[in-house]
This record gives C-alpha cells, structure tokens and sequence, in this order.
C-alpha cells in the first residue's frame, strides 16, 4: 500500500468505551480486567475505556453504568503493563474534574470529541489535557453531515487549541470511501498534526474505510475487537490487523493474541452477535449517530412503533449525540401522528 505518510500506524482499542452502548453501560470490573490484560499483552497501543458518551456519561440521560468508570479506568491502568489508556470527553457531558480524576488514574490519552461544527467547545479541556501531561486529541463526531470546508475550519480550531491529532469520526456509519478519502486529503493538506480516523460499520465499509483513511495519511486508527462497538460496530480490529499484514504493514500487535481475545473473551460478554441489523443498516443510510440504537428500540417498544422510523426522523431532525432525550419526544410525536391516522 502506497500511504501519504511516513509516521507510523498507531491503534486505539474502542471495545471498552464504545462497546459500552453494546453491554448497557454494564461492564464489569472483571471483564475489563481480562480485556485490558489481553489488549496489552498483544501490544495494542491505545485502549479507551469510559462510558460509552464519555466521561461523566454515566446519568439517566445516557445510561447507568453498573461500576463507575474511574474504577474501570483504574482497572485498566492496573492491566496494563505496556499500553497506554485513554478517555474520551464530550463537553458538556464530561468536565475538567473528571478529566483530571482520569488523569490522577493513570490515563494518558483524552480524545476530546464535538460535533463536527462546534469545535470551539474543546479548547479548555484540551489546553487543560495538554497542561496536565496528558496527549490530546479533538474527536470531530458526526464528521458526515458538514461539508469538508467546515470539517477543515473546524480541524484546524482543535489544532490551535494545542490538539496534537484530529479525528474524521464517522459516528453514523455513513461515510462512503469517496467521501472518507476526501476528508483526510482535504485534513492532511491543511494541517502540521496527525489525522485519525474512527470508522462505523452500519453501511458494512469500516474495513474500507479505513484502508483509505490510512493510504490518504491518517496515522492514528481506531477499531473494537469483535465489532465491540455501537450500531454495528466499528472497524473489526482484528480483521484491519489481518488484511494490513496482507499489505505488508506491521504495526506491532500480534494478530492470533487479537483473534483469540476476539474468540475467547469478547464474544461470550456479547449479549447478541454484532452484526448489521436493520437498525443499525437504517442508522448508517440515514445518518443517525450510531449510540442513539438502543435507545430507539426502547421508545419504540414502549410507543409501539418500528424503532426504523424513529431512527429515520432522527435523520431528517438531524439530531446529534447529545440529544437522546430527543427520541422520546420523536416517538411520542410519531405515535400521536400514527394515532390520528
């Protein structure tokens, strides 16, 4: 593979954070142990681990979490011998304080996350990131639904606020590889920083996706053993892995200790097999961020209603992450309207 990049590849395990939304926010102490414990022993560079909304994400709005998460970070910490692991922090939902608290843990990395267009929301806790040792790096959530003008301007807003990497994140699942290949070109050519991409596999493109990503000069790649991830998940770690050696790219993590840790551990937590369902097929056609699944099967069990038309008027709203209160109201209104019929 032909990359526009000489700097090395660098992984961040998402299972742990995003997986969250999968397992109802209830990790165990237990089960991060054993997954953080395997992760570092196959050499994974980064491994996330929070609530799936982030730090401080842990409310009614967005999920209880079953053993608050500075003692699953802690965990982790204490797993790990080599790897170095990270947060992720929405503002407005996460605060300084927890970033410090997660910091004092022993975590090394926060990916400061927006929506695409409100990066100007990240500068404190990045400087903060930043003046605490931490690396620092802006999350660009959503990165689909603005055009790549916007997507740049806002990039080089979190570059300016001392982040030392930014990512397209396709939260919707709903970049296309064109589309992908034009946001990292656009980013590599207008800043001096790293560029990362986290992918979604609700249009089945994650793989593809990321191969783009990578040869158009993204160096820092995120995935989630076992499709570990909202919606359908996100790029199969343990497949980038295998198809990067069949392009000859080494990035140091040992792929059977991935495969077993998919096979041996992941896949018995799974409380269903991550595969594209419809509601996570919708999510990535109309481009709902992928988190908002479980919550619209739930208001669409207690409305009576197909969770796919909810998820499709959250798509036409152009709702956000961040706006989960938005789907009772959405179904609500949905069923009164079907009532009225």
């Amino acid at each position: 593979m032909k990359r526009n990049s000489e700097k090395p590849i660098k992984l961040t395990e998402v299972c742990l954070r995003d997986g969250s939304h999968v397992m109802k926010h209830q990790f165990t102490a237990e089960q991060v142990w054993k997954v953080a414990k395997a992760l570092d022993e196959a050499g994974m560079h980064y491994i996330e681990v929070s609530h799936g909304d982030g730090l401080g994400g842990s409310t009614l709005q967005y999920g209880r979490s079953l053993v608050d998460e500075m003692s699953l970070i802690e965990t982790a910490v204490e797993a790990c011998k080599s790897s170095t692991v990270a947060v992720l922090l929405i503002p407005g939902i996460g605060t300084v304080h927890e970033l410090k608290q997660a910091r004092d843990l022993g975590a090394g990395l926060v990916r400061v996350a927006t929506h695409v267009t409100e990066a100007d929301v990240s500068a404190q806790h990045i400087h903060l990131a930043r003046e605490l040792g931490m690396e620092a790096f802006g999350f660009l959530m959503m990165a689909h639904s603005a055009p790549v003008e916007k997507l740049v301007e806002q990039a080089k807003l979190m570059e300016s606020y001392g982040a030392q990497a930014v990512y397209v994140t396709d939260s919707a699942g709903a970049l296309l590889p064109h589309e992908v290949r034009e946001r990292i070109s656009a980013l590599r050519q207008s800043l001096d920083i790293e560029i990362g991409f986290h992918a979604h596999n609700n249009l089945s493109v994650a793989v593809a996706n990321t191969l783009v990503a990578i040869e158009e000069g993204a160096t820092r790649i995120d995935g989630s053993v076992r499709c570990l991830g909202a919606g359908a998940g996100n790029t199969q770690t343990e497949v980038l892995l295998a198809v990067l050696d069949r392009l000859g790219l080494d990035v140091g993590i040992d792929l059977y200790k991935m495969q077993d840790l998919a096979e041996d551990i992941v896949a018995p937590m799974l409380p269903r097999p991550q595969e594209i369902s419809k509601g996570s097929l919708v999510m990535g056609h109309a481009g709902v961020y992928s988190s908002f699944l479980l919550h619209a099967e739930r208001a669409a069990a207690r409305f009576g209603l197909d969770s796919r038309d909810i998820l499709v008027e959250l798509g036409k709203r152009k709702a956000v992450g961040g706006q989960e209160d938005m789907i009772l109201d959405v179904a609500a209104e949905l069923a009164k309207t079907k009532q009225e019929v």
